[in-house]
């Protein structure tokens, strides 16, 4: 592959792979390449950074250009809308996924699959069944998204500036180059400016996906693990909760506040791996399917998709514990000395007491089911919401 449009006094090429570099990095140098990053302004020697030409100013303002000057109220109202959407049309599939994490089920609610597990809840306890608790659901996920990715948004800015100085690079870019650089035959596998390797650069690109998902999470977690409780108190067979008021006062009545987030450090253990493996996989897609980080619904779509399959599976049995610590299963209690389950530990020690090692992934099937669609609307709908508002922003200063 050689450089194309580099100036006069520039080197005219350069092969794409060299001596060191793995199939895996030239294919990233290659994206660098496409991206104009090989396009230098004006003359000079070999080497010399020069600002890359993003785009063609004919072809329209690129999508990732928008969200730059993004208020932080653009970011909560974007990930409020999202999260509530994604809680909503995936809410029935939620009840099968708790139901089928049991312990021990009553043999009434029993089931061999997810369509299985619907059908038998619609016919014999009401077509609204699975529905139970979706308004304690919303009431919760609309700040907890808000918070979510409002935080996600500041660490990118805020990383990119401390790993990239002067780079306009989304966070998880890190090192991403943004100069011309000497051709790639002078390279030898490191990157341009920084003289770190590309091995090195996606390193840093990964760490900081994983420490901004890891941070969001703490502030999600906060907010909603309180309806978490609720909602899969009243989503269990024979839940005697009919109404959320009632779930809430008798939970506060007979275990106290410390109730609503008794499993706070379980989620936050199953989530920040969740989401450190969540945002790594969704960025690294979008990297692939959309390097130019344009409005792209198809490209958000399956990025969301796959990122949340690989991390549901991967943290199916931190669910599970989570699950029993929010429902304090009556059956699974009588093999629980104190009465409570309380923490982590004892989660783990109760569920493999119960149903052995194979009761860790109870629900796997239900839990990445749900997770497919559910992440998949989560960012299309977030990233949706995140152009039309900055775009219209932008029509409307244009306008003033």
């Amino acid at each position: 592959m050689e450089l194309e449009g580099r100036s006069a006094g520039g080197v005219a090429g350069g092969p794409a792979a060299g001596p060191g570099r793995s199939p895996g990095e030239s294919a990233l140098l290659d994206g660098w390449l496409q991206r104009g990053v090989g396009r230098g302004a004006g003359g000079g020697e070999a080497g010399a950074c020069q600002p890359p030409v993003r785009q063609d100013p004919e072809s329209g303002p690129e999508y990732e250009a928008l969200p730059a000057g993004a208020t932080v109220t653009t970011h909560m109202v974007a990930g409020a809308v999202a999260g509530i959407l994604e809680h909503c049309v995936m809410y029935p599939v939620d009840c099968v996924k708790t139901r089928m994490q049991s312990l021990q089920p009553d043999p009434a609610a029993r089931y061999r699959n997810v369509l299985e597990a619907l059908w038998r809840i619609i016919r014999t306890e009401g077509l609204w069944r699975p529905m139970r608790g979706l308004n304690v659901t919303a009431t919760g996920a609309g700040p907890a998204h808000a918070l979510y990715f409002a935080c996600y948004e500041k660490l990118k800015k805020t990383l990119s500036d401390v790993i990239h100085p002067g780079g306009n690079s989304h966070i998880a870019n890190g090192i991403e180059p943004s100069c011309a650089g000497p051709p790639l035959s002078q390279l030898s596998g490191l990157c341009c400016c920084q003289c770190f390797p590309v091995s090195a650069w996606f390193g840093a690109t990964a760490l900081g996906w994983g420490a901004a998902g890891c941070v969001a999470t703490l502030l999600h977690d906060a907010a909603m693990n309180p309806a978490e409780v609720v909602k899969q108190r009243m989503q269990m067979y024979n839940s005697p909760y009919h109404r959320v008021t009632d779930c809430v006062r008798a939970v506060w009545q007979n275990e106290g506040a410390g109730a609503f987030y008794r499993s706070y450090t379980t989620q936050l253990t199953m989530n920040v791996p969740f989401q450190a493996i969540h945002f790594m996989t969704y960025e690294f897609l979008q990297e692939h399917f959309n390097p130019q980080r344009r409005y792209n619904p198809s490209s958000h779509v399956l990025s969301g998709a796959c990122a949340g399959a690989v991390a549901a599976a991967a943290t199916t049995p931190l669910d599970v514990c989570k699950t029993l610590l929010n429902t304090q299963e009556s059956l699974a209690l009588n093999s629980n000395i104190t009465g409570h389950i309380t923490g982590m530990a004892s989660a783990f020690r109760t569920v493999y007491q119960v149903g052995g090692v194979t009761a860790y992934f109870r629900g796997v099937q239900a839990r990445v089911i749900y997770q497919i669609p559910s992440t998949a609307i989560a960012w299309s709908v977030y990233e949706f919401f995140k152009y039309l508002i900055t775009k219209r922003q932008e029509e409307w200063r244009e306008g003033k």
